[in-house]
């Protein structure tokens, strides 16, 4: 029997929000679709990616649609990493009895088809120990899902000089997480790490690595700040304070982007619900902490792009 203090929720989210996760499902596909055509046309060119040629891709949707489906292995690869991730979430939702949406996903026509997923919590989550599991369990799920689709993309990489591939310092320049250092320095030893054009699958990986590490991030109520919230709340609320003026000189020095979630992080901090039992965690879930301190780790790159 759950404890007195959950609530009877509805054992399934409605058909409506059925429909809407399965119709934002396929508009993700399709910018996913966009986004791997180019990259797997760059791959085949030993080019790197630029978004010159990305919007290029754009005439293939109406023009030529069958050429869509050379996006097919970056696509898949991505919304199988994502769906990984926030199905964690949901599965442990439903383990402690929390009412959650179905996944959404952000279709994007950006260079990496989609601006990621998300569920929404529509009860209270009332345990510190719930709380780490809905947060752990996204980002580690993903992290398994991703690991697999790197290694194909390092095996199946071009080794191509960085001099060669970007010569005029045209093309975007992605960056290497630790995880992808470390893969290639196994699977790839007679090359660096920074000299290679990773395969469709692979890069698909990596933005599954990148919104690991940033939904890590330990602040707010992204899954890195319930982790650190479900050990110390005060720990956590000058986590929260103070990350956002780090982010700062990174977003004006690295990338830009940092500005941005300097300032989403900020105004999230004010929004914290209460924890109702504050049980500390089993020493199985500070070692699971412990497992997503060194997934962020792995996949943090203070300069991404």
């Amino acid at each position: 029997m759950p404890p007195a203090y959950y609530q009877a929720v509805p054992l399934y989210p409605s058909w409506r929000s059925l429909v809407l996760a399965t119709a934002l499902f396929l508009l993700t596909l399709l910018t996913s679709l966009l986004a791997g055509a180019h990259f797997a046309a760059a791959y085949a060119h030993n080019q790197a990616a630029s978004f010159d040629a990305f919007f290029q891709t754009f005439r293939l949707a109406y023009r030529h649609p069958a050429a869509l489906l050379n996006g097919l292995p970056f696509a898949l690869t991505l919304l199988v990493i994502l769906m990984a991730h926030e199905l964690g979430h949901y599965f442990a939702c439903r383990h402690h009895h929390i009412y959650s949406s179905y996944p959404f996903f952000i279709p994007a026509p950006t260079l990496i088809g989609t601006f990621g997923a998300f569920i929404l919590i529509r009860s209270p989550i009332r345990s510190a120990r719930a709380l780490f599991d809905v947060g752990a369990s996204g980002p580690l799920v993903g992290f398994i899902f991703a690991m697999p689709a790197l290694a194909y993309g390092v095996l199946h990489a071009r080794i191509i000089p960085a001099s060669s591939l970007y010569p005029d310092g045209d093309g975007m320049v992605f960056g290497l997480p630790l995880v992808l250092k470390l893969m290639a320095a196994v699977l790839q030893p007679n090359a660096r790490a920074a000299d290679l054009l990773l395969h469709p699958v692979g890069r698909a990986a990596w933005v599954g690595l990148f919104a690991t590490a940033l939904n890590l991030l330990p602040v707010g109520q992204l899954d890195g700040g319930h982790i650190v919230r479900s050990i110390s709340a005060r720990a956590h609320r000058w986590i929260s304070l103070f990350l956002p003026l780090v982010l700062l000189p990174l977003g004006f020095y690295l990338w830009r982007g940092w500005l941005i979630w300097a300032v989403l992080i900020a105004l999230r901090f004010f929004r914290m619900p209460p924890i109702y039992d504050p049980m500390p965690l089993d020493p199985n879930r500070r070692f699971g902490a412990f497992l997503a301190f060194v997934v962020f780790i792995l996949c943090f790159m203070p300069s991404p792009i």
